[in-house]
């Protein structure tokens, strides 16, 4: 999977206590890993952006065993369910949590550890996986969920390669990592930068916390990646204000960034001779399907861009029928060789060949305008109507999120009736008339609600399964 040895010196990664770890030693534990563990076991990897977590995930690919990467800090009954589904092998864990681990699970044995982390024997027995299966990664909102999308190695390389194609990634890039690595996008950025021989920059500090830009500057990291809600905390945080002189570029996925932060930030990188590229995708199609090259941010602003390097887009409409017009939105249909194989929700699953067959109805809504640029409505299913009018979730977030500034919001509801759910108590009243005047609809249909703050997950997502909570 990996090559190593073509950057045999260079350092590979660095973390924050300033331990490092070269492509060749990478190399090197990775052969060592071939001799602990049988081939084609399944592993769970409890991923922490650090060494240890690294070393794991790229032996485990190089020997082709399949790991399934989870977070670290997973729920513990979310765990159990997962472990009685998919009966693991093994387990990679960091040995700070490798007591606690093993006091739960005492049929399970510790057999090997390199890097701060434990590899961990478990009563199960090794059963077989289909030869293209590389990678297991949990679907989006569902961390706890058995329903996990399954992915090839052909994916994983060849969406590595189309990123680095497009962000034209050298070995001179330095990442610093602001995601989760088993989060796709966190991981998207990893790859792409393995590939290329590039030095990761890893951290578990968040973007609010001082030590992650003192870690920042230190090591002079060249770019970083983040989700809408990374955006929203860095104009907060008077990013626009901020000295980084070895920034040299910006990444955004993981949802749509509002129009108006979109501009304001692509106007921050034309300015300040920096890259900003914004992209879409999901764990489905392996990451990234989409980018906006950077010299068109300013331009396009909103957009997600164009097809990445061998892929290509198409919009459908309600009787699946191709949309070929400029500016009729439709469902947004990705053909390429990132498409993943299909689902596991079961053992018996990981069995299964490749079911999608290079094709992804990706569930969102999208339009295309005249220069072949494509630009997202919302999802399929983030829609309702209201008094029969159809309204998008989404983008009545995005219009509140840019009326009301400092105030955190999320949507949601059912036909006939919109919750809203706001940060800032005082702006119960002014939101509904906002709302009502934007949509043209009377405010008796939305009820707009006081939370503290928005649930979200991991990689910065709402939950909006909790917001009733």
């Amino acid at each position: 999977m990996w090559s190593f040895n073509n950057h045999k010196e260079k350092v590979a990664a660095i973390q924050e206590n300033g331990q490092s770890i070269t492509y060749g030693q990478l190399e090197e534990v990775s052969h060592e890993i071939s001799m602990q563990i049988p081939h084609r076991s399944l592993i769970f990897s409890l991923c922490e952006n650090s060494i240890g977590s690294l070393v794991g995930y790229t032996s485990f690919l190089n020997n082709q065993m399949v790991p399934l990467l989870l977070d670290s800090g997973l729920d513990q009954e979310l765990l159990d369910n997962l472990i009685e589904v998919y009966q693991p092998g093994y387990f990679w864990i960091a040995n700070q949590k490798k007591a606690a681990f093993l006091q739960q699970y005492p049929q399970c044995l510790q057999t090997w550890e390199a890097y701060d982390y434990a590899l961990i024997k478990t009563p199960y027995d090794v059963t077989p996986l289909h030869e293209d299966l590389a990678l297991l990664l949990t679907t989006s909102g569902s961390t706890g969920s058995p329903k996990l999308v399954r992915q090839s190695y052909k994916n994983i390389e060849s969406n590595a390669k189309a990123i680095a194609e497009y962000l034209e990634i050298t070995d001179q890039e330095r990442p610093i990592t602001t995601l989760p690595m088993n989060y796709t996008y966190g991981l998207s950025i990893i790859n792409s930068h393995l590939c290329q021989g590039a030095t990761i920059l890893l951290t578990n500090k968040g973007l609010m916390q001082k030590e992650f830009w003192t870690f920042f500057k230190q090591e002079e990291a060249t770019s970083f990646g983040g989700v809408p809600y990374t955006f929203e905390m860095l104009k907060r945080l008077r990013f626009f204000r901020m000295a980084l002189p070895s920034l040299q570029s910006m990444t955004q996925a993981g949802g749509k960034l509002s129009p108006e932060l979109h501009k304001e930030f692509a106007q921050y990188a034309q300015d300040h001779q920096k890259r900003f590229y914004v992209m879409y995708g999901q764990t489905e199609a392996t990451a990234r399907m989409s980018y906006l090259p950077y010299k068109e941010s300013l331009k396009k602003y909103g957009s997600m861009g164009i097809a990445i390097p061998g892929g290509k887009f198409s919009l459908i409409d309600v009787d699946e029928k191709k949309i070929t017009e400029p500016e009729i939105t439709g469902e947004l249909v990705y053909q390429g060789p990132n498409v993943t194989l299909g689902y596991a929700e079961k053992r018996d699953d990981l069995l299964k060949g490749d079911e999608n067959q290079g094709t992804l109805i990706t569930g969102d809504m999208a339009k295309q305008d005249e220069d072949g640029y494509y630009y997202i409505v919302g999802r399929k299913k983030r829609f309702i109507k209201i008094f029969g009018n159809r309204v998008n979730l989404d983008e009545t977030e995005r219009m509140l999120k840019a009326a009301f500034e400092d105030m955190g919001c999320a949507c949601s509801g059912i036909d006939d009736k919109m919750s809203i759910y706001i940060t800032d108590e005082l702006h119960k009243e002014a939101v509904k008339k906002f709302v009502s005047k934007k949509t043209g609809i009377h405010f008796s249909a939305f009820t707009v609600n006081y939370i503290p703050e928005i649930p979200i997950n991991e990689a910065g997502k709402t939950l909006y399964i909790k917001l009733e909570e």
